[in-house]
C-alpha cells in the first residue's frame, strides 16, 4: 500500500523523534534502519498506535510511499550517505526527492545535488538543528538544493519545524538556495555556536575568578542577563547549569566537569572554508582553538607547575601584582559590592559586544560564499531561521532580521545603526574586562579576538602597508601606492640606508 507521506531512513535518537515529530502533525511515515531490531522496537514502543509502517529494506520503504516519493536520511555524514543514494536511485521514479538531513559539509551536498539531479530526482540537503528535543518539538531547519522538490517537502518541513512571532505561526525553516546553500548556512550556524558558547565562558571566568562570585551568584546574574539583550537559550542553559548538585558527591556539578570540551568538526570547517574565501572569520577560529587546547589536560597540569602568572604563587607568597592599584584594589580577591556590580555589567557589555562581531563575522562569511558559490541568499530569512528550535535562538536575532530588511546588501552588521551604537556603548566596559583579565592572567582569547576584529575593521590605516613592502622586498611581489595608480615594485636593497657599524 504506497500511502505514505514520507519516508525516514535512520532511527538513531534524532531520527526517531524528527520521526515522530513529522507523524504527530498529521503525516503517515514509512521508516528503515539498517539494523532491523531497531525498527521493530520503534514499532512496539514510541510508535506503537501511532501512523507509521516499520521497513525491514529499502525497497520495502520505497515501495510504502506516495508519489512523488520523499526518503530523508539522517545517517552519519560521508560515505554512508552516498552508499545510501546509490541503493536509492534505481528504487525511486523521476521527480521523487532524496533529502540528506545530516551534518554534512557543503561540498558534498554541491556534488550529490548534480549527480541526483542527472538521474532525473530531486535533491535536498537540509541543516537540521536544535539536538534531540529540537527534532521532537520543533528544530530550525535550513533545506537547499533542488528548487523544484520545496514545493512538495514544504508543507513537511515547515509544519514540524519551531514557530516565532507574535502568535507563534512563522516557521523556522524557508528555501535557503541550490545545491550545498542549505547546509553551508547550518555549518555557519554551528560555527556561531562555537563562539557564542566560548564567548560565555569567558564571560563565566571573569566572574568567577576576578570578582569570586559563587555559582549561586552566577547563576543570579545569567538570569539578569536573560531577561535583556543577551536573552538567548545558551545563557538560558548556562543559567540553568550553576543550579544543578552533584547526585555522586558534595557540591555543585559544574565544577566536577572536567575542562576538556569536544567537538564535531562544523566549526572548523567554517574557520577553514573562511581562509579558503579570504574572509577574518577569526572569532570562531579562536573559539576552535580554545577548545583544542583545553584537550591538552595533562600538558596544561605540567606547565602550571612551571608558568606562573600573575595571581599564582611563588615560594608560599602571594605574586605581586603588577596592575593598576585602583582596579587591584577594587577587583582583586575582595572586590566591593558597589564596584562589582559595575564590572558585572562590564562583563555584559564586553560579552555582547563581542558576540555581535561574532555574527557580523558570520554574515559576512555567507555574503563570500554566496558570491562564490552562486547563492541568492536571504540574509535576513536566514537570521530568521535561527530565531527558533536552534541552539543559537536568541532575542537578538530579530534586530539583525531588521538590518537586513533594511538594507539586503548591508556590508557588515556593525554598519547598521542599532549595531554601531551597541558597540560604540559597549567598547570602554570591552576594553576594562580584556585589560582586567590580562593583567590577572586569565585567557579571554574570543573576547579578544572580537576586540581586535573590531579595532582593526574600523581603522581606515592598518600596518599592512610595511608588510606588503617586506613581501616586495624579498620576493618582488609589487605593490600598489596611496598617492598614484599603477602597480609598483623597488630595488629596497639597493635603495636602503646602510646600517651603522
Amino acid at each position: 500500500m504506497s500511502d505514505c507521506d514520507f519516508g525516514l531512513i535512520g532511527l538513531a535518537v534524532m531520527g526517531e523523534n524528527l520521526a515522530l515529530n513529522v507523524e504527530s502533525r498529521g503525516f503517515r511515515v514509512a521508516v528503515f534502519n539498517r539494523t532491523t531490531e531497531k525498527v521493530d522496537e520503534f514499532m512496539a514502543g514510541r510508535a506503537a498506535g501511532k501512523n507509521f509502517v516499520g521497513c525491514h529494506s529499502v525497497e520495502e520503504l520505497v515501495k510504502n510511499l506516495a508519489s512523488p516519493r520523499k526518503v530523508m536520511m539522517l545517517v552519519k555524514a560521508g560515505p554512508a550517505v552516498d552508499a545510501l543514494i546509490e541503493q536509492l536511485i534505481p528504487l525511486l521514479s523521476p521527480g521523487d526527492i532524496i533529502i540528506d538531513g545530516g551534518n554534512t559539509h557543503f561540498a558534498d551536498t554541491e556534488r550529490r545535488t548534480k549527480a541526483v539531479e542527472s538521474q532525473g530526482l530531486l535533491f535536498v540537503g537540509t541543516g537540521v538543528s536544535g539536538g534531540e528535543e529540537g527534532a521532537l518539538k520543533g528544530p530550525s531547519m535550513m533545506p537547499g538544493g533542488t528548487e523544484a522538490a520545496w514545493p512538495h517537502v514544504q508543507p513537511i518541513f515547515q509544519a514540524i519545524a519551531a514557530k516565532v512571532g507574535p502568535n507563534h505561526d512563522i516557521p523556522c525553516c524557508e528555501w535557503v538556495g541550490p545545491r550545498g546553500a542549505g547546509h553551508y548556512v547550518k555549518m555557519v550556524h554551528n560555527g556561531i555556536e562555537y563562539g557564542d558558547m566560548q564567548l560565555i565562558c569567558e564571560a563565566y571566568l571573569m566572574l568567577k575568578e576576578s570578582l569570586l562570585l559563587s555559582n549561586d551568584e552566577i547563576y543570579d546574574v545569567f538570569d539578569d542577563w536573560n531577561r535583556g539583550e543577551l536573552e538567548s537559550y545558551l545563557i538560558e542553559i548556562s543559567r540553568d547549569i550553576f543550579s544543578v548538585k552533584d547526585e555522586l558527591a558534595d557540591g555543585d556539578l559544574v565544577d566536577k566537569v572536567l575542562d576538556v570540551a569536544g567537538a564535531k568538526g562544523t566549526g572548523k570547517w567554517m574557520s577553514q572554508l573562511a581562509l579558503d574565501l579570504g574572509v577574518p572569520s577569526t572569532l570562531v577560529t579562536a573559539a576552535v582553538y580554545a577548545r583544542s587546547l583545553s584537550s591538552f589536560k595533562e600538558a596544561r597540569i605540567r606547565a602550571a607547575k612551571l608558568l606562573r602568572g600573575p595571581l599564582d604563587r611563588a615560594d608560599g607568597e602571594a605574586e605581586t601584582l603588577s596592575w593598576d592599584a585602583d582596579w587591584n584594589e577594587s577587583l582583586s580577591r575582595a572586590a566591593d559590592s558597589g564596584r562589582k556590580q559595575e564590572f558585572i555589567e562590564d562583563i555584559r557589555q564586553a560579552l555582547y559586544a563581542s558576540k555581535i562581531c561574532s555574527y557580523a563575522q558570520g554574515f559576512v562569511q555567507l555574503q563570500a560564499a554566496a558570491d562564490e558559490y552562486d547563492w541568492p541568499l536571504n540574509y535576513g530569512d536566514c537570521a530568521m531561521l535561527w530565531r527558533g528550535g536552534c541552539i543559537i535562538r536568541a532575542q537578538f536575532l530579530d534586530r539583525i532580521k531588521e538590518a537586513f530588511d533594511a538594507d539586503p546588501k548591508l556590508e557588515n552588521l556593525l554598519l547598521h545603526p542599532y549595531f554601531t551604537e551597541a558597540v560604540n556603548r559597549a567598547q570602554a566596559s570591552w576594553r576594562r574586562v580584556i585589560n582586567t583579565a590580562t593583567q590577572m592572567g586569565l585567557p579571554v582569547p574570543a573576547f579578544s579576538t572580537a576586540l581586535a576584529y573590531f579595532d582593526s575593521y574600523r581603522r581606515k590605516s592598518l600596518p599592512a602597508n610595511l608588510l606588503q613592502a617586506q613581501r616586495d622586498y624579498f620576493g618582488a611581489h609589487t605593490y600598489q601606492r596611496t598617492d598614484r595608480e599603477g602597480t609598483f615594485h623597488t630595488d629596497w636593497l639597493g635603495l636602503r640606508r646602510e646600517p651603522r657599524d
